[in-house]
Order: C-alpha cells, then structure tokens, then sequence
C-alpha cells in the first residue's frame, strides 16, 4: 500500500500594489505635497526652504511605523480622534431607557442589529439592515484533525473545498463565517468524572493515566465551534419576494442554504448539532463581554434575552477593550503562510494553552464571473507597474514576480472549476487584567510566529473589530 502524503497547501501574498509603482494614494499625494514644497522653495532661491519642506512629507511616505507606511495611519488617527470627540469609545447601559423590541443591546455601530426568531424551528436569526444581510449559526462538533490518518485528512480537506465551492455557487451567499472559542478550565470536569468512574485499581495503567491527567490540568480548556452562514438579501431580493418578502420570506430563502451547509458539514464527517437558538446566543454574547459570568449565564435563565446579552459598561482604548469584567484585543492576521503548510497548521494558535481567545475565520465567496474580472484587472495593473518600473530604471523585486505567479495560479484553478474566496482572519484575547491581556498577547503572537501567520494589533478599531471576531453575527469586515 501507498502511503498518502498528508494535505499541504500555500497562501498567496498579500497584494501590496498602489497606485503607481506601489505608492498608495495616501503615499502619492504626499509625495506629491513633499515636490511641491520642494519646487516653492526652490522658487524663493533658497534650497535649505525647500528640502525643510520636503522633508516630513518624505519621512511620511517612506518611514514605516508598525509595519504601515506612516502617512497611511491618517485615516484611522483621524476616525479615532473624530469617534473620541464624539463619545463613542464610551458606553453604558441604560436600564431606564429600554431598547426598542427587537434589537441587539451592542455599542456602537452594532447597535443597528436586529434579530428575528423563526417560530418553526425556534432559531434565532441575525439581520443587518446597512449591510442587507441575514444570517444564522451552526454549532458543529469535530474530532482532532491531527490525529486523524492522512487518507482522512486528505477526505476532510476535499469535502471542505467542495463545502465552499458549493457556496460560492450560491450568488445569495453573503460569506460564511466560522468562530473556535476556546475556554480555559481547571480540568475538574474529567478530573471528577475519573474519580467517579475509575476502576479505582491502582495499577500501573491508572498511575499512568492519574500523572496524564495531572500534567494536562494547566493547559485543559473547553472550545465551541460555530459556523455562521449569511445570506444577501440584495442580491436574493427576487426570491425573497417571490417567498412571501420581509425577514419571513428571507428565512425561507436562507433555509435552502442553512441546509446544503448542514449536508456538506455531515458530508466533511462534522457532527452537526443545532442551529443556535436565541438563549444561545445570547449567552454567547454576555460571555464575550463579561468573562467572569462563565457558565453562570444559563440558556434557561429568564434573563437570557439578546435585548439583554450586550456590556454593561465598556471603554475602547487606542489598542484594548475594557468591557465589564474583562479586556480584550483584538489581533489581525495580516499574512497568511507563504510556505508549504498543512491543513492544522493553526494547530498552535487554537491550543496556546492558559489563553482565553477566539478565532474568528471569514470565507466570502466570489461568482466566477467576478473573480476572473477582477484577476484581468490586477494582471493589467501588475503589467502596467512592471513597463513603468523598466522605463525608469528600477530594478524588479521578486515578491512582484511571485505575486503575478499567484494571481496565475488563481487564474488556473478558476479555469478549473474552483471558486474563489476573500480570507480574513482575526484573533480576540481577553483576560482579567491589563497585565494578563498583555502576557496572553504575547504567547499568541508567538504562537502565530509558529503557524508561520503574522498578525498586526487593529489599533483605533478594536470595538468594531470585537463584533466582528468575537460575535457570530454575519460581520465580515471592520
């Protein structure tokens, strides 16, 4: 027999191309500023003038701070400032003013969600009126895909390719979104369900087995898995009408999808629990932003209502969140592996151990059509730079030619009935302290480090970028 080589695969750079030669329009217009200033003084007969004016523009185009080019955080500085001014990094509850029926209880822009319960099945859906999206979520459960054979790996890998190549079919998918919360625990539970049922022989497997249990209670953790599928309903607004209109006859186009995802899921050997439920989520959600709760916060509860899962209180600082019993940071994976990797190669990252964070991935699909428009239009620019770069002499880089090479290779796969899809990923860190956030921020970056991904803090967004991550409410962008 053959042994089958378990499943590797490659990222594609991402896309570094501005508007002329690599220049953003945020690092041209500077330049642009710097020459101008350069020319004025040059005009006035004094060259010292002159270069005083070029010379902070300079620095903003070509000085990197934080891994972006200078001039290029005017944008988030400025919306930070804007949003400072304006009070909204701050938030309270306001129990003596009740939330109209319907809505989520979330700060910020998050405040504008709705949700809508489907009396048939009793599932909670998320509706976004700005981004005419509706979604709902899927609790999965999964074996340890590391310890699976490589012939299963390969199986699981394939039957995930055509899960989202099925998706992207779908021109009404909006994007699916897939959270892996991980929980950090004593271990009791296992520790008290072997006092419970252990032989209680005292042989040499049990001392064994005792000394597992005892060097594994630091790192023990609980992790939920949830697929979150939207639906757009500009794009279904056909069928949604023809189903009866409004968010019923949206729950009703949205069923045909929420059920090819459920056969694709038992399909890749997933076992599928249950569509989540109002006091689901909103258990979910109380725990995102009060970590301290844990599993006091019952589904049964009479409180476990979503017009009543958001903060209590919450600050948004330039790089962390405090929210009610917890801080959190909210971490982008701004690379994705440019080597060989496998399948689990963020094995390290879900498994730091001792850390409360959730991983947030989100898949939007893109028609056929669309992708090969859009790689004809990046072919064109990337050969366009190249004659401009030959013209004036500057010298080819290599990640140019490997950045062409990949939008071929993607070019090829569509060719060859693949879909293609817009990756992002976030990571959300939360701990009881400053200090412990920090610490936690730390070990996962390095974790990362070793799942050859590299990760950026989403500074003066942390807020919108914490619904996005740490919710599974159908949000795909910050």
């Amino acid at each position: 027999m053959v042994a089958t080589a378990a499943p590797t695969g490659r990222f594609a750079r991402r896309s570094t191309r501005g508007v002329m030669l690599g220049f953003s329009a945020w690092r041209c217009a500077t330049f642009a500023a710097g020459a101008a200033g350069l020319l004025i003084g040059l005009l006035a007969g004094s060259v010292l003038l002159g270069v005083l004016f070029l010379a902070p523009f300079a620095a903003g185009a070509f000085v990197r701070v934080g891994g972006v080019y200078a001039v290029e955080w005017t944008p988030v500085i400025a919306h930070w400032m804007v949003r400072k001014h304006v009070k909204q990094t701050r938030y309270r509850a306001r129990p003596d003013k009740p939330r109209p029926a319907g809505t989520l209880a979330l700060p910020g822009d998050a405040a504008s969600l709705r949700f809508y319960v489907e009396p048939e099945a009793n599932i909670c859906l998320i509706h976004d009126p700005h981004r005419a999206t509706l979604c709902a979520t899927l609790k999965v459960s999964h074996p340890a895909y590391a310890l699976l054979s490589p012939d299963a790996q390969r199986q699981r890998v394939l039957t995930w390719g055509r899960a989202i190549a099925s998706l992207a079919q779908s021109s009404a998918c909006a994007g699916l979104q897939i959270l892996e919360a991980t929980i950090p625990d004593s271990g009791r539970g296992i520790s008290d369900y072997y006092e419970d049922f252990g032989s209680g022989r005292h042989g040499w497997a049990e001392q064994q087995y005792e000394a597992l249990l005892a060097s594994t209670a630091t790192g023990a953790s609980t992790h939920r898995t949830t697929l979150t599928l939207a639906l757009d309903m500009r794009q279904a607004g056909a069928a949604i009408k023809a189903a009866g209109g409004g968010l019923r006859g949206a729950a009703k186009v949205l069923r045909d999808d929420m059920a090819a995802l459920e056969y694709v899921v038992r399909a890749g050997e997933l076992k599928v629990e249950h569509w989540l439920s109002e006091a689901e989520l909103a258990q979910i959600a109380r725990g995102a932003y009060d970590p301290g709760v844990g599993a006091g916060f019952l589904t049964d509860a009479p409180g476990a209502k979503l017009s009543h899962a958001g903060p209590l209180g919450m600050d948004e600082m330039w790089d962390r969140l405090h929210h009610d019993s917890g801080w959190s940071r909210v971490l982008w994976i701004s690379e994705w592996p440019r080597i060989e990797v496998p399948a689990h190669f963020l094995h390290s990252v879900i498994f730091a151990p001792g850390v409360r964070k959730t991983l947030c991935l989100s898949l939007r699909p893109k028609g056929t059509s669309e992708a090969l428009r859009q790689i004809q239009r990046e072919k064109s620019e990337m050969v366009a730079d190249y004659r401009q770069k030959r013209k004036i002499g500057q010298v080819e880089q290599l990640s140019d030619q490997q950045e062409y090479n990949d939008v071929l290779d993607r070019e090829r796969a569509l060719i060859s009935g693949h879909a293609d899809i817009d990756l992002s990923g976030w990571i959300v860190i939360s701990a009881p302290t400053e200090a412990e956030l920090d610490a936690a921020t730390k070990r996962i970056e390095r974790a990362a480090s070793q799942a050859a991904c590299e990760t950026r803090v989403l500074y003066g967004r942390q807020a919108q970028a914490f619904v996005v991550a740490a919710l599974p409410v159908g949000r795909f962008t910050v």
